[in-house]
């Protein structure tokens, strides 16, 4: 039998000394695997980074040489095997193993594993295993000068050539932590044969019958016998294959099963996720099992599909799983530290169960970071999180040179071997927004060109994206590839809105477009957008380090927590365009806060409406950018480092529900003839839809009351209505209730509140949205005494009901000290319609209420 042993014993040192360690001197490791700046941090020989300005303090870590070293004990027995291997799962970066004083292996890949046979350079007894890392930053330095500089976004140029987590270099939401060790297991193996692979693929008929082919690759060519079962979730076994010949040193089995012998898996809201285990022994001849190895999979039959539209030009872009077509509603996914080894597997689950529990059902893993861990993988497999990898490309020139080029290959080949049987990963991209950086940079770029090389032009990486990384994937897997992140295809460009997949960043970025121009700057699929806002104050207060002299928007410490380029300028934007608010430190969170949510809630609301049933899904998915951060920071996240959701996580929550309704207010100007200028009318229209992402019709009661803000006029009227199946449904069109035709601008117009209910035949509220008139900054709110507020907490101590006599927009609940779990935030209340909140954690304390109004700008 084959004997894996993790090597856990392990100390450090800085080769010639430094800040870090005496010169001789080996610390020892509190984890394995690990990192330098973890280590360090926990013996207290650095300030904490994620604190103050300390990110500055730490650099001479990443530009620093580190040692490595484990003795470990080796048996008679495990020397009397055929094979004794050293595996390394993950070497961060660049690597130099020696064992027993003899060089073994010089890695150079963050994203590669390394297997050594090593018995012929061990010995009976203790051995010694030293691991030394180089400054990736001044090796890839070294690697830029002898190729060439290359034109990027984010971080220092140098990282194009180094096979690195990209995001080490810094990133506009991210800091500069070079991080260097060995960041994945390192163990001994020994054994006579093993299970080198296990390639396990199932086909699944439009007809939902399913075949499911296994592959399996053997160490050696040697006699013995294998088998193969397939249990289903409970235990039992559906199928079993015995007797299967290991001579060759492959083997390869296949089942079929008939549509309904096994259960489907679905992405979350779909149906469930039944996962199935594939369990394969490999014997000897006589019978000794030699080694074991599983996976756990599931059936699904996953299709990008690219359709013709009824009257729209361009293709869909959207995902159909076991034959039901999907609006994906998610998020994009950063590394979930700045010290990967710190991310255990119940950190990951809270961060994907949140994600569920924010009515998510997809989530991209961007081009800059990592291939996650097993981990991540599983955790979404039993969710039901479909997955969109990107390579581990971003914003960037690549090159593709010869030893860059085989280094990637390996990478993506080891990678795709490694996830291909997660049924939640759907889609493959080639990287993050190159094609982009290269369009900006007017590159060679004839997206017609489907034969060229490439790697003698001045974009050499579109040789990986269009030639290596599709090779690999259509060989090792059968799952989609996609060129890239944006990108269109049929010849046009990645800012193709008819085409493809889109990154829409006209709001914040390019041209700063109104965030209620969305509904105009849609995309097939929307796979990036976003707004920044504040985290929660307590994480502010955390970076601020109890420095009471700091806490004010504009301090330097409070800059050096926002990566964003021009972010004071962006942030004031469209502070300024919408609200009257307050610099007050806690008042400008909660600004920023409020601002995200509305511009976030308002894209989704939007685009769904655009999800119109088949031939129609004009819109077919929008991931924000972003759900986590890597260290505490202002950002485009709606979760801050601390798991903390700001406001915008709980709207988007609100517009991902099964049901929602939508509605826009605007306004028509009809001039009298073609000569007059001041002869006109101003009429406000409303327009109200509903959505169902349910895969049966839904017959509900629209209910619809309309407030003036400024007096006790009120309309309300209601009808039955059907939300059709798995799309939007439009629902009303007409004039806004108590708003008179104007004829003059100086006519201001009514503050009219419009809220709209899905009542079902219980009573139940299924959705509920309330269209304010914008920009907020302009309406001159109700004094505070006049609102009639309440927030009574229930008799179970977590419940906080909220009721107005005043429509009140934007309420965000806290209480003073220890954080709580809201069950949601930025409430929009209007009369006669109170909301419950779960406030976990209360214990009593006070609630604290802000809203637009409250007094405090």
């Amino acid at each position: 039998m084959s004997i894996t042993r993790f090597l856990q014993d392990w100390s450090f040192t800085q080769i010639g000394g430094g800040e870090g360690t005496k010169d001789g001197e080996w610390l020892q490791t509190s984890e394995f695997p690990t990192s330098v700046h973890v280590e360090l941090l926990k013996l207290r020989r650095i300030p904490d980074p994620f604190v103050g300005l300390h990110e500055w303090d730490v650099q001479w870590i990443g530009e620093s040489e580190w040692a490595f070293r484990s003795s470990f004990a080796v048996t008679d027995e495990e020397l009397n095997s055929s094979n004794v291997d050293l595996v390394f799962d993950g070497l961060d970066t660049f690597a130099k193993v020696d064992l027993n004083g003899r060089r073994i292996l010089e890695a150079s890949n963050q994203f590669v594993s390394h297997r050594v046979a090593v018995k012929g350079n061990l010995k009976a007894g203790t051995n010694e295993l030293i691991l030394t890392f180089e400054s990736a930053f001044l090796k890839g330095r070294d690697i830029e000068r002898q190729h060439e500089k290359l034109a990027l976004w984010n971080g220092d140029s140098s990282r194009l050539h180094v096979r690195k987590a990209q995001y080490n270099y810094g990133w506009d939401w991210g800091p500069v932590m070079m991080t260097v060790g060995p960041w994945k297991p390192i163990s001994l193996q020994s054994y006579e044969n093993r299970i080198a692979d296990l390639d396990v693929r199932n086909q699944v008929s439009e007809a939902l019958d399913v075949k499911l082919i296994v592959e399996f690759t053997f160490s050696e060519k040697a006699p013995g016998l294998a088998s193969l079962v397939l249990k289903a979730p409970d235990g039992s076994i559906e199928a079993s294959a015995t007797k299967i010949s290991t001579d060759t040193g492959h083997a390869k089995v296949a089942f079929d099963f008939e549509a309904g012998k096994l259960d489907l898996w679905f992405p979350v809201g779909y149906g469930k996720q039944p996962l199935y285990t594939v369990e394969a022994e490999l014997a000897s001849e006589n019978g000794e099992v030699l080694d074991t190895k599983s996976l756990r999979i599931a059936f699904r039959r996953a299709r990008v599909v690219q359709d013709k539209l009824v009257d729209q030009e361009g293709l869909t872009f959207l995902f159909e799983l076991n034959n039901v077509r999907i609006f994906c509603g998610g998020s994009n996914w950063i590394p979930a530290d700045s010290f990967l080894t710190t991310v255990t597997p119940e950190r990951y689950r809270a961060w994907l169960q949140l994600m569920v529990d924010g009515n998510q059902n997809m989530v991209r893993v961007w081009g800059g970071g990592i291939y996650e861990h097993d981990a991540f993988y599983d955790i979404c497999d039993e969710l039901g999180l479909l997955v969109w990898q990107d390579f581990m490309f971003g914003c960037g020139q690549y090159p593709a040179y010869d030893s860059f080029l085989e280094s990637v290959q390996v990478e993506a080949e080891q990678n795709v071997k490694r996830l291909r049987h997660h049924p939640s990963i759907v889609i493959f991209a080639g990287n993050n927004e190159d094609y982009q950086v290269a369009e900006s940079l007017k590159l060679d770029l004839n997206y017609d060109d489907e034969t060229s090389d490439f790697r003698e032009t001045n974009f050499p990486a579109r040789y990986i994206y269009e030639r290596t990384l599709p090779e690999i994937v259509n060989k090792y897997c059968d799952i989609y590839y996609h060129r890239a992140s944006p990108y269109s295809g049929q010849g046009k460009p990645t800012t193709d809105k008819t085409l493809g997949d889109l990154h829409q960043w006209n709001v914040w970025h390019g041209s700063q477009e109104p965030w209620h121009n969305w509904d105009i700057l849609a995309g097939r699929f929307v796979s990036e957008f976003g707004m920044e806002g504040f985290p929660n104050i307590r994480t502010v207060d955390h970076w601020l380090g109890g420095n009471k002299s700091e806490r004010f928007p504009q301090s330097r410490i409070n800059n050096n927590h926002n990566k964003a380029d021009g972010f004071e300028r962006r942030l004031e934007l469209y502070l300024v365009e919408n609200f009257k608010h307050s610099f007050e430190m806690e008042s400008y969170v909660y600004y920023t806060q409020v601002m995200q949510a509305e511009t976030l809630a308002s894209a989704y609301r939007l685009w769904r409406r655009n999800w119109r049933g088949r031939g129609r899904e004009y819109t077919a998915g929008a991931l924000v950018w972003q759900i986590n951060d890597c260290w505490p920071v202002t950002s485009w996240a709606i979760v801050d480092y601390f798991l903390r959701p700001k406001p915008a996580f709980f709207t988007v929550a609100r517009e991902l529900r099964p049901f929602t309704v939508g509605m826009t207010r605007k306004e028509h100007k009809t001039f009298v003839d073609d000569r007059s200028a001041d002869d006109f009318t101003i009429e406000t229209r409303l327009e109200i839809w509903g959505t169902n992402s349910t895969l049966a019709d839904k017959k509900v009661t629209l209910e619809v009351t309309s407030f003036d803000l400024d007096s006790e006029w009120r309309d309300k009227w209601s009808k039955e209505v059907v939300l059709a199946q798995n799309s939007s449904t439009e629902l009303h069109k007409g004039e806004l209730p108590g708003q008179p035709i104007r004829t003059k601008q100086s006519e201001v117009p009514r503050v009219i509140i419009v809220s709209a209910r899905l009542i079902d035949e219980n009573g139940d509220v299924l959705g509920r949205y309330s269209n304010w008139p914008e920009p907020f900054k302009y309406i001159r709110f109700p004094a505070v005494e006049d609102l009639g507020l309440k927030a009574t907490v229930g008799a179970d101590g977590e419940s906080v009901t909220l009721s107005t006599n005043k429509p009140i927009k934007g309420i965000v609940l806290d209480a003073e000290g220890d954080d709580l779990k809201w069950s949601d935030q930025a409430i929009d209340l209007v009369p006669d319609d109170r909301q419950t909140v779960k406030a976990v954690g209360l214990k009593g304390r006070e609630v604290k209420l802000r809203y637009l109004g409250d007094g405090t700008a």
